[in-house]
């Protein structure tokens, strides 16, 4: 086979790179404005045969579009992998008894004035304990969704509130994956990178936090509502254990998260652990248990709606997640490989004029690369290596940018439906789209943190406030390439 042609081809220009990303955004506008199907997969793989057609007419072979592709869906091959998990660790936690007793404990103690305030402080301890909001949407955020439905709550506003502390912890915690990501892509220190995140963090995080309280507190529980919990906790009390046997397979993926247990074999064994807990506390024989890591658990408890809230997980839940993250990876792979990407990032950079157009185009470029790409990692990546030596010629410090690309990437991917974040988020905590009814979607609005950040730090930007100088040392190596070996090495540790 020969070797790949594409590091000898030219940068599209911007007209040719915008056809492919223009082209799938309108199809997808048509097919779930128009048509009102937001089945985005078919669309986006149409954007993948569009890039690949402008990738040919660059002089690009199909080996290298397919292994632009393949390369991303491989860095992402976690993720995906991690959803599967999630499908099975969600129906066995529901059959042994972890998310029952979770919603039945949660509707004894968490009064509905106060629910969705609660919500997000709770998700946000937990993702900043572990590092990971992902693990934290699927165990604690999916036993909340549960709770709020028992008080009457709709589904979007306990997603919100559980979206935006999820990620506002995933984001400034140093065991996060992006959270190092940035930094390292920056070359900047992460405890650095974290502590300069606080500046737009914080109020983000107070805002939406005083939101979700005045919300909650407009809350009454009438008759009906209290007729409804007392539905659910007899339901629960009834056909699951509510006692510590339970917790036990919460506990152990918290301690494997804590001590930097890779997602994976940690999910699995809760996994493990929750089937364990259903054979010897239900009684389920090994088969049920397999069937129901495959297509979710079943029950019957006389209440429908408690019934609609316990029959869900397994693989074949995730399904339709996968499929829809595996199509965007490709298409924002192959917009990648064919440098469609890195063409529109250059227009932009040849644009920019100063600090304040700079640090608004990074957070916009990120944004953008998250809508696109469907890939968070990528739209951290991305504009971090490209953005990176224009703050160094600017004097401004490389912070800036770290901060940038987080609020761009890590929190706004659980707002794009056909993200890794978005889709894990929809899928996991059952946000289902049907025909005519969107608004299941609401919750992305309503996630105030995630959006409201970005939004604070583009203000930023405009006033120059919180915006992070360089230091002597750092615009001396911009300046000056062969600086000594000295101050290379004290910029890798991270000196700012």
């Amino acid at each position: 086979m020969k070797e790949s042609t594409s590091p000898n081809i030219a940068v599209p220009s911007l007209g040719l790179a915008l056809i492919p990303i223009v082209l799938t955004i309108g199809l997808l506008g048509i097919q779930i404005f128009y048509y009102d199907d937001f089945t985005p997969h078919i669309a986006l793989a149409i954007g993948f045969a569009i890039t690949a057609l402008v990738g040919w007419s660059q002089g690009y072979r199909w080996k290298d579009i397919e292994a632009g592709a393949f390369h991303v869906l491989h860095v992402a091959m976690p993720s995906i992998a991690t959803l599967i998990v999630v499908g099975m660790l969600v129906s066995t936690w529901i059959a042994s008894g972890t998310v029952p007793l979770l919603i039945y404990y949660g509707l004894e103690l968490i009064d509905p004035a106060w629910f969705l305030a609660a919500s997000m402080l709770l998700c946000s301890v937990v993702s900043l304990s572990i590092g990971t909001s992902w693990t934290t949407v699927g165990t604690v955020g999916l036993a909340l969704i549960g709770i709020g439905a028992a008080f009457g709550i709709p589904v979007y506003w306990t997603a919100g509130a559980v979206v935006s502390g999820a990620f506002f912890g995933d984001k400034i915690s140093p065991l996060s994956d992006t959270t190092n990501l940035a930094a390292a892509v920056t070359e900047t220190n992460v405890f650095d990178h974290i502590r300069n995140m606080m500046p737009t963090t914080i109020p983000a995080m107070i805002i939406a936090f005083v939101i979700y309280l005045f919300v909650g507190g407009q809350t009454t529980t009438d008759a009906s509502q209290l007729e409804q919990i007392a539905l659910f906790k007899e339901g629960l009390n009834t056909h699951f254990d509510l006692g510590i046997l339970p917790l036990i397979p919460l506990l152990v993926v918290m301690a494997l998260a804590f001590f930097k247990v890779s997602p994976i074999p940690a999910l699995f064994t809760g996994f493990l652990l929750g089937g364990l807990v259903a054979v010897f506390n239900y009684g389920y024989n090994l088969n049920e248990v397999l069937t129901f890591a495959h297509s979710g658990f079943k029950i019957s408890t006389g209440t429908a709606s408690l019934d609609s809230l316990l029959n869900r997980g397994g693989v074949s839940s995730m399904t339709w997640v996968v499929t829809l993250m595996m199509f965007a990876l490709a298409f924002g792979g192959a917009l990648e490989r064919t440098r469609c990407l890195e063409a529109v990032v250059g227009a932009i950079l040849r644009m920019t004029k100063g600090f304040r157009g700079l640090q608004t185009s990074a957070i916009l470029t990120s944004i953008a690369t998250n809508t696109v790409s469907g890939d968070v990692y990528l739209s951290i990546a991305l504009p971090g290596r490209m953005y990176g030596p224009e703050y160094d010629k600017l004097g401004y410090s490389r912070l800036n940018l770290s901060r940038a690309i987080e609020e761009g990437g890590t929190l706004v991917s659980p707002l794009i439906p056909w993200n890794a974040g978005g889709a894990f988020v929809m899928g996991t905590l059952g946000l289902t789209v049907t025909s005519g009814d969107y608004s299941a979607l609401l919750y992305i609005p309503l996630a105030f943190a995630c959006w409201l950040s970005p939004v604070i730090g583009i203000i930023y930007a405009q006033t120059g406030w919180f915006s992070k100088r360089a230091d002597a040392e750092k615009t001396s190596l911009a300046s000056n390439p062969q600086s000594t070996n000295d101050n290379l090495d004290k910029k890798a540790e991270g000196v700012a």
